[in-house]
């Protein structure tokens, strides 16, 4: 069974573990992003109702639509990453267990060449 899974395999595999990891990386950089959205939409909205700022209808609805658009692109965004988790640890578990049946030669085993 050992011949069924080469280096190449192993090594493909690996990089689709750093392919996995880096979209993680991107989720998190949007999950920053979507989080930065909502509150300054919902502070904007804030400082309007406290007549901090003066009420200006398109600012105001840029700012409604900042906090919805900031919801939906976090909700879609924590699904994508948590699926993106799952295929991580599966492809993990999956290289592991790969490198687990191969036979591995030890250095010691081989005889000196001087």
């Amino acid at each position: 069974m050992d011949e069924d899974i080469s280096s190449d395999d192993i090594a493909r595999i690996e990089e689709h573990i750093e392919e996995l990891r880096e979209g993680i990386a991107r989720c998190r950089k949007l999950s920053l992003a979507a989080k930065l959205t909502i509150a300054f939409g919902a502070v904007w909205i804030v400082l309007t109702v406290l007549w901090v700022v003066p009420y200006v209808p398109y600012l105001a609805v840029a700012a409604a639509a900042a906090v919805i658009g900031g919801i939906v692109l976090l909700g879609s965004n924590a699904t994508t990453w948590d699926e993106t988790e799952a295929a991580l640890a599966k492809s993990e578990a999956m290289r592991a267990e790969w490198i687990g049946r191969k036979e591995m030669r030890l250095v010691g085993d081989s005889k000196t060449l001087h």
